[in-house]
C-alpha cells in the first residue's frame, strides 16, 4: 500500500517540479493535466460514509484522453469494464487508482465507458470481449497533455498514444519484435454488425441498444496505416450454457460478422519500435464516418495532429493569464479550464451536416452544438463561456431552440427547468439574441402540464409539489421520490429568470405572474425548524424530518436539509428574512460549515465534506458565497480559500476531486473562485467576490477587452480582502456587476492576514436580492 501511495503522489509531485523550475518558461497549455479530476479524495474526514459497500468513491468522473474544446469526440484510455458492471453507478471509462488497462476508444457517449468501438494491442493471445486482455501500465509512463495522451502498456510491451481532431481519432501503437502483435477492435455488449473492408480498414455499425442516442452516429471506420498480415472476426455467443470453450464464435480470414461484441482481430509481423497507427471516425453512415475521415485526417502525421490539437487548447488558454499562486494552483487552475470545456460538445460547423432531434439530416446554417446539462454547468461554466466565448453561447441558445422547435419543448436536463437561467444571463449581459422566440418555448416548458416540468399542474396549483412517505427508509439507496421541495425551489428560481424576461419583452402582466411563483420557496419552509421540509399533499410536514440525511429524490434531490436550505439564488435577501435576520441568517450557515456529518444513508454524490457542505454536487456549490448578503464576505474569503485547497488535488495522487464533474461544473467552480469571484446567480449579471489564489489575473473577454484582478500582498495567509479598487475608485462591495467590467476594467485587492470585517458588511452592499429590490 505504501508503494501504491508513493507511485500515486509522484505524478503530480513531478508535474508541480517541472511547473516550479521554471514557471515563465512553461505555456499555460501546459500546465494543465487532464489526469485531474480522475481520482477521489483520500481523506476520511473530506468523504464522509461515502462510498457504499463493494463500489469505489466518486472521482471526478472526468476523462484524461485526447479531445478539442467542445470536441464532439474523444481518444480515451479505458480501464472500467462497465460491460460487466457499473461500479459506480455511471458508465465512466477510467478511474485513477485502477492499475490494469483493456482498451482505447475513439468516440461516444459523455462518459465514454460505453464508448464503441473498444480497441486494444495485444502482443501474443487475446481473449473476447467482455472478458477483456488487460495490461498492467506504469503510471511513471503515464503523460496526459490538453490533445495527447500516452501510456506503456507493460504487460505488452507496447507504447500507446492517443491524439484526435473534432470529429476523429488517432491512435499510434509502438509494438516490440513479434509476429503476433495484434490489434482487437469490438463493439460493445448492445452488439451489431463488423467487416473486414480491406487488408487496412474495418467498419461496423452499432444495431443494438439505443444507437440513435449518439450524436457522434452508429457507424464507424477505422483505418490502419499498413496492411494486416493477418485477420478474423468474433462475437460472444450468449446461448452457451455455462462457462469455456464455447461461450465466443472466433473465425479466422471470415471478413464479416454480426451479434453482442461482434468484433475484428488483425495481426502486424513487427519489428521492435514499429508503429501502427489507427485513425477512426463516427457517422450516421459509413460514408459519412469515411468523409470525416478525408477531411479531418487525411495523412498519417501524428504529430501534425497532435500540434494543431495543443495550439486550439493554447489559444484559449492565453485568454486567461494567472501569475503567482504555487505550481499546484497554476497546475489545478488550467486542468479545471481544461475540463470545463468538455460540454457542450461542437456537432458540427456551419455548413456542415448533423442529424437532428427528429433523425432528419440537416446542414448546420451555424455552428451546431449538442445539449446543455442545465442542471449541472447551467451554474456555472455558461457563464465562464459567456464572459471568455460569447458567440459560441449565442450559437449555444440558437441549437437549444431549434432544438425547442423539433420538439415542442425547451431542453431541461435533469432537474429543473434552467434553460431560463442560461437565456436571461445570456440577455443581462448583452449577448445579441431573439429572445422573443425563445420565450415563447420557456413559457411553454413553465405553464404547459404536458411538457418537461414534472408535477407541473400540482406546482401551479398549490405552488409547491407533495412528496409521498414511503415505507421504510427513505435515505439511499432509496431512489424513489418527487424531490418535491427541491423541485419547488429550482422552478421559483427558473420563474424568477421568466419574469425578468417578460419584462424586458415589456409582458407586464406574466412578469408579474412568474415573479409571484418565484416565491413559491417560501411555501416550503417550515419555520418551526429552519429548514425547507416536504409536505405530504394534505399540505401536513413530513414527519419525522431529519435535515442531516441526504435523500436522492425524496423531498430533496441528491442532498440533505442542510444542503438544500441555500438553493435560493435568486432571492438570498428573502432566505435571510425567512431565517430570521443577518445574525440569525450567520449563525446557521455558520453552523452548516461547522456541524459534523452524520447521515446514516450513503449519499454517492455526498462527498466533499466541509461540516455539512457538500463541494461534490450541484445543490449547495454556492453557500460559502452567500455571506456576501448577511455582511460577513471575509467568511467567504476564508471558506473558498479552503475548499480550494482541501477538496481539490488533495490526495496522494494531486488529481482528486470532491464528486462528479458533471461535463465542467465542478470544475467550473474552481476556476472561477480561483480567478476570486463566483455567479450564485447565472441568470443575474452580478459576481461575487471571494479570495483569489493568484496576484494577478488577466481574463480577455469575448468583446476584445480584459478584466483585471491584482491581488496585493497575496498569500496562503493573507487570503482576507482589507480594501478595493475599481478602475482606481474605491470599492466597498463584495460583488460587481457585468456592466461594471464589460468594457474591461481593473480590480485591485489589498490582501491581509486578519479580516477587514467593515468592507463589504454594509447591507447598503449587498449583492441584488428579489426581496430587497421590493419585489
Amino acid at each position: 500500500m505504501a508503494l501504491a501511495v508513493y507511485a500515486l503522489g509522484s505524478v503530480a509531485a513531478t508535474h508541480a517540479r517541472d511547473g516550479d523550475a521554471s514557471p515563465q518558461a512553461m505555456q499555460a497549455v501546459d500546465m494543465a493535466s487532464p489526469l485531474v479530476g480522475t481520482a477521489p479524495l483520500d481523506r476520511q474526514a473530506l468523504i464522509g460514509n461515502a462510498p457504499p459497500p463493494g463500489e469505489p468513491l466518486y472521482s471526478g468522473m472526468t476523462s484524461p484522453g485526447a479531445s478539442l474544446p467542445h470536441g464532439s469526440t474523444e481518444a480515451t484510455p479505458v480501464n472500467l469494464n462497465v460491460d460487466l458492471s457499473y461500479p459506480a453507478g455511471v458508465g465512466m471509462s477510467y478511474y485513477y487508482p485502477n492499475p490494469t488497462m483493456i482498451g482505447f476508444t475513439g468516440g461516444g457517449s459523455t462518459y465514454g465507458g460505453q464508448a464503441s468501438p473498444m480497441i486494444m494491442p495485444v502482443v501474443g493471445d487475446w481473449t473476447v470481449p467482455p472478458d477483456y486482455a488487460q495490461s498492467t501500465y506504469d503510471k511513471a509512463s503515464e503523460k496526459a497533455l490538453p490533445g495527447y495522451y500516452a501510456i506503456d502498456l507493460a504487460t505488452f510491451h507496447t507504447k500507446v498514444e492517443l491524439t484526435a481532431t473534432r470529429r476523429s481519432s488517432l491512435m499510434r501503437f509502438t509494438f516490440p519484435a513479434s509476429d503476433r502483435s495484434h490489434v482487437v477492435i469490438n463493439l460493445r455488449r448492445s452488439g451489431g454488425d463488423v467487416e473486414v473492408v480491406d487488408d487496412h480498414t474495418i467498419r461496423g455499425v452499432t444495431t443494438g441498444g439505443h444507437p440513435e442516442r449518439d450524436s457522434d452516429g452508429s457507424w464507424f471506420v477505422a483505418e490502419f496505416s499498413r496492411p494486416f498480415a493477418g485477420f478474423g472476426t468474433f462475437r460472444a455467443n450468449h446461448d452457451h450454457a455455462g462457462y469455456g470453450i464455447g461461450d465466443a464464435d472466433v473465425e479466422q480470414d471470415r471478413r464479416a460478422v454480426s451479434g453482442s461484441y461482434a468484433g475484428a482481430y488483425v495481426t502486424f509481423d513487427t519489428k521492435a519500435g514499429e508503429q501502427v497507427l489507427v485513425k477512426i471516425a463516427h457517422g450516421h453512415s459509413a460514408d459519412e464516418a469515411e468523409q470525416r475521415l478525408r477531411d479531418e485526417q487525411p495523412g498519417w502525421d501524428f504529430e501534425r495532429v497532435h500540434a494543431k490539437a495543443r495550439e486550439a487548447w493554447a489559444q484559449l488558454f492565453d485568454r486567461v493569464e494567472v501569475t503567482g499562486g504555487t505550481p499546484k494552483q497554476r497546475m489545478l487552475f488550467y486542468s479545471t479550464l481544461y475540463h470545463a470545456f468538455a460540454s457542450p460538445r461542437l456537432l458540427a460547423r456551419k455548413g456542415e451536416h448533423f442529424t437532428g432531434a427528429d433523425g432528419k439530416a440537416q446542414v448546420a446554417s451555424y455552428d451546431h452544438y449538442g445539449p446543455v446539462p442545465f442542471w449541472d454547468t447551467g451554474r456555472n461554466q455558461i457563464v465562464l463561456l459567456m464572459l471568455l466565448e460569447p458567440e459560441v453561447v449565442q450559437d449555444i441558445m440558437r441549437s437549444e431552440l431549434d432544438r425547442a422547435r423539433e420538439r415542442g419543448y425547451m431542453d431541461t436536463s435533469f432537474h429543473g427547468d434552467h434553460a431560463s437561467l442560461m437565456y436571461d444571463g445570456a440577455w443581462q449581459r448583452g449577448i445579441p439574441f431573439d429572445y422573443a422566440v425563445a420565450y415563447t418555448y420557456l413559457r411553454k416548458n413553465a405553464t404547459d402540464p404536458r411538457g418537461p416540468r414534472g408535477y407541473l399542474a400540482e406546482y401551479m396549483k398549490n405552488g409547491w409539489i407533495s412528496d409521498i412517505v414511503p415505507q421504510g427508509n427513505p435515505s439511499p439507496p432509496y431512489a424513489g421520490g418527487k424531490a418535491g421541495v427541491a423541485t419547488t425551489l429550482e422552478y421559483a428560481w427558473d420563474d424568477h429568470a421568466l419574469a425578468d424576461i417578460a419584462r424586458r419583452l415589456g409582458k407586464t402582466d406574466e412578469a408579474q405572474m412568474f415573479l409571484h411563483r418565484a416565491a413559491n420557496y417560501r411555501h416550503v419552509f417550515d419555520p418551526s425548524t429552519g429548514f425547507m421540509r416536504g409536505k405530504t399533499a394534505d399540505g401536513k410536514w413530513i414527519a419525522p424530518f431529519d435535515p442531516g440525511e441526504p435523500y436522492y429524490n425524496f423531498m430533496m434531490k441528491e442532498a440533505s436539509g442542510w444542503s438544500t436550505l441555500w438553493l435560493v439564488p435568486h432571492d438570498v435577501q428573502g432566505l435571510i428574512d425567512l431565517l430570521g435576520g443577518r445574525a440569525a441568517f450567520n449563525a446557521k450557515l455558520d453552523a452548516f460549515f461547522s456541524t459534523p456529518y452524520t447521515a446514516k444513508g450513503i449519499c454517492r454524490d455526498c462527498t466533499g465534506l466541509i461540516g455539512e457542505y457538500v463541494q461534490g454536487n450541484q445543490p449547495d456549490q454556492q453557500a460559502a458565497y452567500l455571506y456576501a448578503w448577511s455582511g460577513q464576505p471575509w467568511k467567504t474569503q476564508a471558506l473558498v480559500r479552503r475548499i480550494l485547497a482541501e477538496l481539490y488535488g488533495s490526495d496522494a495522487s494531486g488529481y482528486g476531486y470532491p464528486g462528479m464533474d458533471d461535463q465542467g461544473s465542478t470544475s467550473s467552480w474552481y476556476v472561477l473562485s480561483a480567478m476570486g469571484f463566483y455567479p450564485v446567480d447565472p441568470s443575474s449579471s452580478d459576481y461575487i467576490l471571494g479570495s483569489p489564489v493568484f496576484d494577478r489575473v488577466r481574463l480577455r473577454m469575448g468583446n476584445g477587452k480584459a478584466l483585471e484582478i491584482v491581488a496585493r500582498n497575496n498569500s496562503a495567509r493573507n487570503k482576507y480582502i482589507q480594501s478595493a479598487t475599481l478602475n482606481g475608485k474605491p470599492w466597498g462591495k463584495p460583488w460587481f456587476s457585468h456592466a461594471d467590467i464589460v468594457h474591461g476594467a481593473t480590480l485591485v485587492l489589498t490582501m491581509g492576514p486578519v479580516p477587514n470585517k467593515a468592507w463589504g458588511a454594509d447591507p447598503a452592499d449587498a449583492p441584488p436580492s428579489m426581496s430587497a429590490d421590493g419585489r
